[in-house]
């Protein structure tokens, strides 16, 4: 039976669908539009077998009537606008639609369908002001104090589905997903603001210097690890926790980034904003998150990273030659 995917589009949602097709999956990616010729053809050579269903979550007829199909066993809530200031001034109204009201329609269609897990892919943005000097965050211990629309629809969707999921009967588990950069992020119109390795790999290929407002340390998640991670909270049965961090687990500053850039990119430079001066990377926030901790997720799936700061550079840059 296939594993369904909303949002399968996007950036995390790519790497989840890719993660299992690699080991032979059938799997179901629901979005506005289908994956790009590129994530199709690399989708074609592995040894599952992947599926369009083109859709909108807000439409729940449409989206009940596509996981009705094909009866998945288990099913990953990825579809989300991520939003900066301009789209929240903007277009307040599509970032709860999709981000809260997309996750009702989907629970609510695998009550009808009988999913039996359900993956919602929550936010670290959730912590959001808590972050700041957080030695590190935990799932019960820190207060989610988020601070823009993105983080506070996130929150908002994690409690309605949670509480659905009680009403319903059904297998939840929350992940929530550290920042995030490698294979796939690309600009698709939901996502607007890119992550800061991408960003800094984009002044590279356009040969401009990446300048940065500070280091920006951060426990960066390297999606390959993210959906290695999500995979197993897929799996496992009957977990004993209903939410858990899904991040990195350790730290490094933007600034190793571009000194890994720069060994693999002669010519590339790059340096600390000077007072005064305009960035040309920019951060999430103005201050540097604490590290999610994920003693819970390490504990209940055995997850363990494999790609350090290092590891990630190098598969990362060699991926990206061979999709440039």
């Amino acid at each position: 039976m296939p594993i369904f995917i909303t949002g399968a589009s996007g950036f995390v949602g790519l790497a989840l669908a890719e993660h299992l097709l690699a080991r032979g999956e059938a799997v179901v990616g629901f979005d506005l539009a289908a994956p790009r010729a590129s994530a199709l053809r690399a989708f074609a050579a592995l040894p599952g077998r992947f599926s369009v269903e083109v859709g909108d979550v807000r439409d729940a007829d449409a989206l009940q009537a596509a996981i009705a199909r094909h009866r998945p066993r288990r099913l990953a809530t990825l579809a989300a606008v991520t939003a900066d200031a301009r789209r929240e001034r903007t277009a307040p109204g599509m970032i709860f639609d999709v981000n809260v009201g997309g996750v009702v329609a989907a629970l609510d269609a695998a009550a009808a369908c009988g999913v039996e897990r359900v993956l919602h892919l929550g936010s670290g943005s959730v912590y959001g002001a808590s972050g700041e000097g957080a030695e590190a965050l935990r799932e019960d211990g820190t207060p989610l104090r988020p601070e823009g629309l993105y983080g506070i629809s996130k929150q908002a969707a994690e409690a309605a589905a949670l509480r659905l999921a009680q009403l319903h009967g059904l297998d939840l588990v929350v992940g929530r997903l550290g920042t995030c950069f490698g294979p796939w992020e690309a600009d698709t119109g939901m996502r607007d603001t890119l992550s800061a390795p991408l960003q800094v790999l984009r002044l590279a290929d356009e040969g401009r210097p990446a300048i940065l407002p500070r280091p920006g340390l951060r426990d960066w998640l390297y999606v390959r690890d993210a959906a290695a991670a999500l995979a197993l909270l897929l799996d496992r049965p009957r977990l004993p926790r209903a939410v858990y961090n899904v991040a990195a687990g350790f730290t490094w500053p933007v600034a190793a980034w571009c000194e890994a850039v720069a060994a693999h990119r002669p010519g590339f430079a790059w340096r600390l904003a000077q007072d005064g001066e305009a960035a040309s990377v920019d951060y999430y926030a103005a201050y540097d998150r604490g590290p999610m901790d994920i003693a819970r997720l390490k504990a209940d799936t055995g997850f363990v990273p494999r790609f350090d700061l290092q590891h990630a550079a190098r598969d990362y840059l060699a991926w990206q030659e061979q999709h440039a």
